[in-house]
C-alpha cells in the first residue's frame, strides 16, 4: 500500500526494485510483453531537471515479489532485460489489442495545416503596445507567480475532472490545454486520462497517431508491483513528461463501466504528480464518480444563453453538496465563435455568485479547426487563459487531501 505522504518515494522504490532471478522460464500460457503504443509527437524539451522517460515494455502476468535479494537498477530504468514470469495457475491471459489510427487514414486529405489563433495584425499591434508601455513587466511577473503556483510539489497524486453539461462543449480541450500546461511547468509525470470512451476526441486533441491499450484494458493488467517503465509501456507518449490513456479507440459502441475506471484510478495514481480526467458528460455514472473523486473540477460550458443556463443549474444543485465540492469547481466559458452572444461580464458574474470560479476561453482560430492543439500557434490571450486556469485548478485541487 502507497504511503499517501510520500508518494515518490514509493515510486523511486518500485523502480529501484530488483529483477526476477537469471534463467526464468516462461509457462506455457505465458504471454509476450506487449510493445508500448505508438507515439504521439516526439517529447519536446522538458523542464529543468526533469527525468525523461521512454515507453518501456511492459511485462504481463506479474507474480508476486520474493523477499529474497535482488541486484537494484538505477534510477528510472532496469538493468537488463526482465524476463517475463510465469503465468498464475488457471490465470488467463491478457489479449493484446492491436493498434489503431487515432484518424482514418481515408481523412488524411481533409486535414489543412493548422493557423495561428489570432490574426497577424493582432499580433503586430500587440508587439507594438509591449514596446512602448510597460505590459511586458506586469506579464513577466504574472507568468512567474503562475509558474511557482504550477511548480508546487504534491505529496499524492492530484486528479483533476473535466466535464461539461453536453458534448459541443469544449470539454476536451480544456482538459488538452490543462494537462499540457501542467507537463510544460512540473518536472513529475502527467498523465491524461480519456474516461468518455463514446468518440471522445482528447487524443486528437493531443496529436497521438495510433491507440492501442484504453482505460478498460489497463484497469485489468496494472499491478500494485508494477515499476513506472512497466505502466507507461501500456500508454501513449506525449511531449514534456505527458502519457496518455485513451477511453476507446475510436469505435462505435466502446464502454467504459464504472468499476474499470476506478480499478484503473486506484492502479494509475500513485505514478504521477497531476492526472487530468476527460470524463463523459453529465450525469454520466462515471463523470459523477471522477467529480466526487477528484480534487478539483473544472465544467466546461459553451458562451451562449443555453449553456450559460444550464451551468447555472447544475451550480445551484452542487450547492446542495458537500461544501467543498462547489469550493473546488471552476467554470470554463467558451467562446466558439469572434463575437459572443451574451453579455459575458454578467454571465461571469452570475456564475461567480453560486461560489464557483469562473474563466472564459476565449474564441482561437486554431482551436477552432478542432485538431492537434501545438501551444506555439494559440493567440497570446489562450496561452494566459490556460495558464491562469491551470493555477487556479491546481490551487484548488491542493486544498483537499
Amino acid at each position: 500500500m502507497p504511503n499517501g505522504d510520500n508518494w515518490q518515494g514509493d515510486v523511486l522504490r518500485d523502480l529501484r526494485a530488483g529483477a526476477p532471478a537469471q534463467g526464468a522460464q516462461q509457462g506455457p500460457g505465458a504471454q509476450q510483453p506487449a510493445q508500448p503504443s505508438a507515439q504521439g509527437p516526439g517529447p519536446g524539451p522538458g523542464p529543468a531537471g526533469a527525468p525523461a522517460p521512454q515507453p518501456g515494455v511492459p511485462a504481463q502476468g506479474h507474480a508476486p515479489q520474493s523477499h529474497a535479494p535482488q541486484p537494484a537498477p538505477g534510477y528510472g530504468y532496469p538493468q537488463g532485460q526482465v524476463p517475463p514470469q510465469p503465468a498464475p495457475p488457471g490465470a488467463q491471459p491478457v489479449r493484446t489489442p492491436d493498434s489503431r489510427p487515432a484518424v482514418d487514414k481515408n481523412l488524411a486529405g481533409a486535414v489543412r495545416g493548422p493557423r495561428r489563433g489570432e490574426p497577424f495584425a493582432a499580433r503586430a499591434v500587440r508587439a507594438v503596445r509591449r514596446t512602448v508601455s510597460s505590459s511586458a513587466a506586469r506579464e513577466v511577473a504574472e507568468a512567474t507567480r503562475a509558474a511557482e503556483m504550477l511548480q508546487q510539489p504534491v505529496t499524492t497524486g492530484r486528479q483533476i475532472a473535466v466535464t461539461s453539461i453536453r458534448g459541443g462543449a469544449g470539454k476536451s480541450t480544456v482538459a488538452a490545454l490543462l494537462g499540457t500546461t501542467y507537463a510544460h511547468y512540473r518536472q513529475d509525470p502527467v498523465l491524461f486520462v480519456e474516461a468518455d470512451p463514446a468518440l471522445g476526441s482528447l487524443p486528437i486533441r493531443l496529436g497521438a497517431e495510433t491507440l492501442r491499450w484504453t482505460t478498460g484494458d489497463v484497469a485489468d493488467i496494472v499491478e500494485p508491483q508494477m515499476s513506472l517503465l512497466d505502466v507507461t509501456g501500456y500508454l501513449v507518449q506525449l511531449r514534456d513528461n505527458a502519457w496518455l490513456l485513451p477511453g476507446s479507440q475510436g469505435q462505435i459502441g466502446a464502454m467504459l463501466d464504472l468499476r474499470s475506471y476506478e480499478r484503473a484510478m486506484v492502479a494509475l495514481r500513485r505514478y504521477f504528480g497531476v492526472t487530468v480526467v476527460d470524463c463523459e458528460t453529465l450525469p454520466a455514472e462515471v463523470a459523477r464518480v471522477a467529480l466526487s473523486a477528484s480534487q478539483a473540477r473544472v465544467l466546461t460550458t459553451p458562451a451562449t444563453l443555453d449553456g450559460v443556463a444550464s451551468t447555472y443549474a447544475v451550480l445551484q444543485w452542487m450547492q446542495g453538496l458537500p461544501p467543498h465540492v462547489i469550493a473546488g469547481t471552476v467554470v470554463v466559458l467558451t467562446e466558439q465563435a469572434p463575437h459572443a452572444g451574451i453579455d459575458l461580464t454578467e454571465a461571469v458574474r452570475t456564475l461567480q455568485a453560486t461560489g464557483a470560479g469562473v474563466h472564459v476561453l476565449p474564441y482561437d482560430r486554431h482551436l477552432a479547426a478542432g485538431g492537434p492543439i501545438r501551444t506555439e500557434l494559440l493567440a497570446h490571450s489562450t496561452r494566459k487563459t490556460a495558464t491562469r486556469l491551470a493555477a487556479e485548478v491546481f490551487q484548488l485541487s491542493q486544498k483537499r487531501h
